[in-house]
């Protein structure tokens, strides 16, 4: 039997593309979603891949959701902490709400989604961790202050992670995204969506499955030696 992947957020957009490839790759995979019900059961119908609902911002649902995932599929060997959500406002009209509610899920997200299973991995000793980031959490956007300070704070979970992990066989990194052609970009109106693309120097927008090629490559067991590194994945668009 291959090793078990859990991606959450994993039934649309980018993590859809990342469930599908590391099934491809032979893992038995669990993505999860937060609350649309039917497109989980159109994904899991077209790929077999099993969803499961709950709320990464909730530790305990988290952590009851990443149980009966292992008691369906066996121990988690492979994280890929994708669920995230945008609450955009410039910073002087952002509310409360909209700063925790992004908090509580892109970062907070993070751990409560690695942190149950993290015990497991160290007994083992092996596990990979990727964290889905973005290119907006290494030089910042305009009305995205809760959005960029959350995926700036995943790279250095990341970090930390794969310090506290690398002698228990563990690797944690990160992927950092550019403008990838999903549904919520491209329902961007198009006039926006042609200057963003105009600021891409590779004169287009990404593809989900260079996303999840990255996913994959990270996931397999003989990346062991690349830990607490981030892979820009922007088109020539920004570098750090």
């Amino acid at each position: 039997m291959g090793r078990v992947a859990l991606v959450t957020g994993g039934s649309r957009g980018i993590g859809e593309a990342i469930s599908k490839k590391l099934k491809a790759d032979g893992y038995r995979v669990a993505a999860t979603y937060a609350g649309n019900d039917e497109a989980a059961a159109a994904f899991t119908a077209e790929t077999g891949i099993k969803t499961y609902k709950w709320n990464v911002a909730d530790y305990e649902s988290s952590a009851a959701g990443i149980a009966q995932v292992e008691a369906d599929l066996g121990p988690i060997d492979v994280v890929v902490a994708n669920a995230g959500i945008t609450r955009d406002a410039p910073f002087h009209k952002m509310t409360p709400e909209q700063w925790h509610q992004v908090i509580d899920t892109n970062l907070t997200g993070v751990f409560n989604t690695v942190h149950p299973i993290w015990p497991g991995m160290r007994e083992r000793k092996f596990g990979r961790i990727i964290v889905i980031s973005s290119i907006n959490g290494q030089k910042g956007q305009f009305a995205q202050v809760n959005y960029a300070a959350t995926k700036a704070g995943d790279l250095g979970i990341v970090k930390s992670l794969a310090q506290e992990g690398a002698r228990a066989g563990i690797t944690a990194n990160a992927i950092c995204p550019g403008y990838i052609g999903t549904e919520m970009v491209m329902a961007i109106p198009e006039k926006v969506r042609d200057s963003i693309v105009a600021g891409i120097p590779a004169g287009r927008l990404g593809e989900p499955d260079e996303i999840a090629r990255c996913v994959s490559f990270l996931a397999a067991d003989d990346a062991g030696f690349i830990n607490g590194s981030t892979i820009s994945a922007n088109g020539a668009q920004f570098f750090v």
